[in-house]
């Protein structure tokens, strides 16, 4: 499978696929494609992963399409303004990524629910007890909200990041929670009770404009 990401803001991945070969994307995932796609609906993998996905913020079923010719062209839009996030996984190679940032993938990857290893990093992280686990061989692409940046990791070393702006990692990064200190830091500094930590060895994509946040100025700008 060859592919493109294109355009800023709102991108859009286009995959070019040989006859036989399959790309899948969670329901209504596709935006166009060419003449030429067979489209078939299924839980890939069984209801119990099927549930599994629902629970990471996808779809129960996945829509799978195959080319029935060579060089056939099908895109997938982002849903949301922000990046277009490319891993070609190897056999066994995971990322850990957020609910809902799955966009499209090949055929091979599989999609799984990544449970947080503390209760309390789970309850209190920002983004809720259950990631999505992407494991290859294949490529797979993520939807992130805003623009992303990365953050390589030396082993022991940490950042701090705010309630919902941890994207993806990859599996070796530890994720806990920490306590803001100082009463009046927690009632009057605009961060919250908690921050998420990540602790390295890793990687970590951090993305600008969580969708809890644009969703929060969108109703604080309609009650005033």
């Amino acid at each position: 499978m060859e592919a493109r990401i294109l355009g800023n803001g709102l991108p859009v991945v286009t995959c070019k696929l040989k006859k036989g070969e399959s790309v899948i994307t969670e329901n209504g995932g596709m935006s166009w494609m060419d003449d030429g796609f067979e489209m078939s609906t299924n839980t890939n993998g069984g209801l119990m992963k099927g549930f599994g996905r629902a629970l990471a913020g996808e779809s129960i079923f996945m829509n799978e399409y195959t080319a029935k010719r060579d060089n056939v062209e099908i895109a997938f839009a982002s849903s949301f303004p922000g990046d277009i996030l490319e891993f070609d996984l190897a056999e066994g190679e995971s990322i850990i990524a957020q609910k809902r940032a799955f966009l499209c993938g090949e055929k091979s990857v599989d999609i799984a629910m990544q449970f947080r290893k503390k209760i309390g990093a789970g309850f209190f992280g920002g983004e809720g007890f259950i990631m999505q686990r992407i494991t290859g061989p294949g490529k797979v692409y993520l939807e992130i909200d805003g623009n992303v940046v990365k953050r390589e990791l030396n082993a022991g070393e940490k950042i701090k990041v705010d309630n919902g702006y941890l994207a993806a990692m990859t599996k070796d990064v530890k994720l806990d929670i920490e306590t803001v200190k100082g009463v009046k830091n927690v009632l009057f500094g605009g961060e919250g009770l908690f921050l998420t930590t990540l602790t390295g060895p890793g990687t970590v994509w951090i993305q600008t404009m969580p969708m809890s946040k644009l969703a929060g100025l969108f109703y604080t700008g309609n009650q005033s």
